[in-house]
């Protein structure tokens, strides 16, 4: 880079030299290009160019203090001073486990790996060595990290999605194996009698059956009491393990979302805020299950490390956050999470659009059509809609300056306040306003 002063637009042009379409992530792609961090504060991000920005995305859902959180700042800072990472054990991954094991009661035994996408992995492993079994059965259209076959029917269409009664089995990726496809069932999210005639077909080859218990791509909202025990029951009936993706919905409970629930997973995969800001994974469940990762065992049925797992730069970070997020933090933001779906409602009222809102805890979705989805194929977008949702983004980003997931989602973090949450709602009144014919007029063709 030469000295003259750098912007959003001239880093993207060195970008777009080094890295596939100037990014390491899509997620962060923006057009006409990215936006460049210059540093960020509590729930305050600014960009390169000095815009200062309110941050309800807090980098999908991990930082649940915000940025540079200074309690979890000065942990860090002291272990730094010891090391990152070594081929030894630590104490902190010791204590950052009793933490969190006592957080939950399914949790008897836990590890940690270093993303939410390698804890959903390293679970159905798990649950492949513990039962025996090849396949699992996840939800259409949810989203469970970049492993082959939790990826499968991860963005079905209607051009592809088949029939409710036997979805297909859609690859994400260009190349997948034939194999991964046929070691997946995917059923339809919250829907009983479906879901367990599809599991019936199979029934003695499933390892574990994969729920999100609030998925956010298939429309953010909760698995029912009905659902989750008749997953519950039909494992047990089967001798197979019914497993969470808890990797964004732990936030919602001190014990996390399965603590609205009645019966319990046998192993949950845990990620974003439980790093403290830093690469985190974990995935914790029944001892007996867990133990096929004891390297006492003879023999070890599921040889598990990672160079990486359990640094203890990362539970340092991700035990300080946690002890911060304590049962009144987890009320006090729910509560003030709560307040934000009130006052925006209120603004789709006052702007008379189609649009409702999904979410639980202290995260909320929104949705361009009158009556809130209670299903995938119900929640999905077509091109007009999703031209429409990012018109409202890029409206909330560049004219009211905030930050949201670019499914028009947030994920609120305790450096929030009632003055982020007014701005917030005023922003969404103005973008509705700004878009209230192409609302209403993609309220005709949905899926166009």
């Amino acid at each position: 880079m030469n000295d003259q002063k750098k912007t959003n637009a001239s880093i993207y042009a060195d970008a777009v030299e080094v890295l596939p379409g100037g990014v390491s992530r899509n997620t962060i792609f923006h057009k006409p290009f990215p936006h460049y961090v210059a540093g960020a504060q509590g729930c305050i991000v600014t960009d390169i160019d000095g815009v200062e920005r309110v941050d309800f995305a807090n980098n999908m859902a991990s930082l649940i203090h915000g940025h540079a959180y200074p309690p979890i700042v000065e942990a860090v800072i002291e272990q730094l001073r010891k090391g990152t990472a070594y081929t030894l054990a630590t104490e902190i991954e010791v204590r950052y486990a009793q933490h969190l094991t006592s957080r939950t009661p399914s949790f008897e035994k836990i590890r940690f790996v270093n993303s939410g996408t390698e804890a959903v992995m390293s679970m159905i492993k798990t649950a492949r060595a513990f039962t025996g079994k090849p396949k699992i059965a996840r939800a259409e259209g949810s989203y469970n990290g970049s492993y082959d076959y939790v990826e499968v029917s991860q963005v079905s269409s209607p051009d592809n999605w088949g029939d409710l009664d036997k979805p297909n089995r859609n690859p994400l990726a260009y190349g997948t194996p034939q194999g991964v496809l046929d070691d997946v069932i995917i059923y339809p999210f919250n829907d009983v009698d479906r879901t367990i005639r599809l599991l019936d077909e199979t029934a003695d080859d499933i390892a574990c059956v994969l729920v999100d218990p609030i998925p956010h791509r298939v429309g953010l909202f909760e698995a029912t009491d009905d659902f989750i025990e008749a997953i519950y029951a039909w494992t047990r009936k089967h001798k197979t393990l019914m497993v969470f993706d808890e990797v964004i919905t732990y936030r919602t409970n001190y014990g996390g979302a399965q603590q609205n629930y009645r019966v319990k997973p046998d192993i949950t995969a845990l990620g974003k805020m439980i790093g403290g800001g830093f690469p985190v994974g974990a995935f914790a469940g029944r001892s007996d299950v867990m133990k096929v990762m004891d390297p006492n065992e003879s023999p070890l049925r599921l040889p598990h490390s990672g160079t990486f797992s359990a640094n203890p730069i990362t539970m340092t970070a991700g035990y300080a956050a946690m002890q911060d997020f304590d049962q009144e933090a987890v009320l006090k933001l729910n509560e003030l999470t709560a307040t934000a779906v009130a006052q925006v409602k209120e603004a789709i009222r006052g702007a008379d659009v189609p649009m409702s809102i999904s979410g639980s805890g202290s995260m909320f979705r929104l949705h361009p059509r009158t009556t809130t989805p209670t299903s995938y194929r119900k929640a999905y977008q077509g091109k007009k809609e999703k031209a429409v949702m990012m018109k409202i983004l890029d409206h909330l980003f560049y004219k009211e300056n905030i930050i949201m997931v670019n499914t028009g989602t947030t994920m609120f973090s305790t450096a929030i306040t009632q003055k982020e949450v007014d701005q917030l709602s005023q922003g969404i009144l103005n973008a509705l306003k700004a878009n209230r014919d192409e609302l209403i007029e993609v309220q005709d063709d949905p899926h166009g």
